[in-house]
């Protein structure tokens, strides 16, 4: 068995781990399952990528920090919003992964009033659960609406490719973004809104599906535009 199998195969298992654990409430299953989802996905990038990118790993650690420090957020507060900011550090990096990951002729890139058309539910998606969330964030209301803010623009970056890499690459970045942002929605609603049940295996389902989908994406996209020649 290659690396790649391997640290794939490892991916679904943990992964399939975490969502039991979460689904039947196995709280050692989740503590050990949860921080290795990350660290497998990592490992597969490293043993497939062609062109690796350290700052897309750094991208992927952040998400393995932000992981781990939300495992005890009900033990202290702290631990979330330290969990908020590697989170929040992941995503600026997954943007300028982004930009790094496209080709640099724009000719087929979006028109100016195709950017904004399609720019407009993410933006309306961001700022309508900002909106809802608002009066019921306390203290946290700053760092959570920093925090979709970047999310949103995450998502923008992932739009932006459209034209500018495969269109492989382009829609399984571009699922995965508009699958995190589902994802954290969810959170935020379930822990400042209304919980509600299962909302934790819904949480971590898109999560997963999001971060796979945008490592899987990034790999597909050719250094070089062969389209063009």
């Amino acid at each position: 068995m290659n690396r790649s199998i391997f640290f794939l195969i490892s991916f679904v298992v943990v992964s399939a781990a975490e969502i039991m654990a979460l689904t039947f409430d196995w709280p050692g299953v989740h503590e050990v399952a949860k921080p290795m989802i990350m660290l497998s996905l990592i490992g597969y990038y490293l043993s497939v990528a062609k062109m690796r990118s350290p700052l897309f790993v750094r991208a992927l650690f952040f998400g393995w920090a932000g992981d781990v420090l939300l495992l005890f957020q009900e033990e202290n507060a702290g631990f979330f919003i330290g969990g908020l900011v590697a989170f929040l550090i992941g995503h600026v990096l997954y943007i300028l992964s982004f930009r790094k990951s496209r080709w640099t002729d724009v000719l087929g890139g979006l028109l100016p009033t195709q950017r904004i058309r399609f720019s407009f539910p993410v933006l309306l998606a961001g700022c309508g659960l900002i909106t809802l969330l608002f009066p019921h964030l306390g203290n946290l209301k700053i760092p959570v609406i920093i925090y979709a803010v970047v999310l949103m623009v995450m998502a923008l970056s992932a739009l932006d490719r459209f034209g500018r890499t495969t269109s492989t690459s382009f829609w399984f970045v571009m699922s995965g973004a508009i699958l995190f942002m589902i994802s954290d929605s969810v959170l935020a609603i379930n822990k400042f809104y209304s919980p509600f049940p299962y909302g934790g295996v819904v949480i971590m389902i898109t999560y997963i599906s999001a971060q796979y989908l945008i490592v899987r994406g990034v790999m597909e996209h050719p250094v070089v535009n062969t389209q063009t020649k």
